[in-house]
């Protein structure tokens, strides 16, 4: 999904500048966290009926977009 500007937004008054899904308050940070704790596209649905699977695709996309960013991440080297 490349058009993932149309639903995340960030606005200082809302949620302290984090991106959120527009129109919400739910954090791309709060997408991602459940999903990696497991919990499926539907429960997240069912738990947040104002999102929308294109939300969610949405949340994904930003942060793919946003780890493409020319940062060095620190590595553990192993003793």
């Amino acid at each position: 999904m490349n058009d993932w500007r149309k639903w995340i937004v960030s606005d200082p008054v809302v949620m302290q500048g984090k991106p959120v899904i527009a129109g919400t308050r739910i954090t791309v940070e709060l997408i991602l966290e459940k999903l990696a704790a497991g919990e499926t596209m539907e429960d997240i649905l069912e738990a947040h009926p104002r999102l929308t699977p294109e939300a969610i695709q949405a949340a994904l996309a930003f942060a793919a977009e946003a780890l493409r960013a020319d940062v060095v991440y620190p590595t553990k080297l192993a003793a």
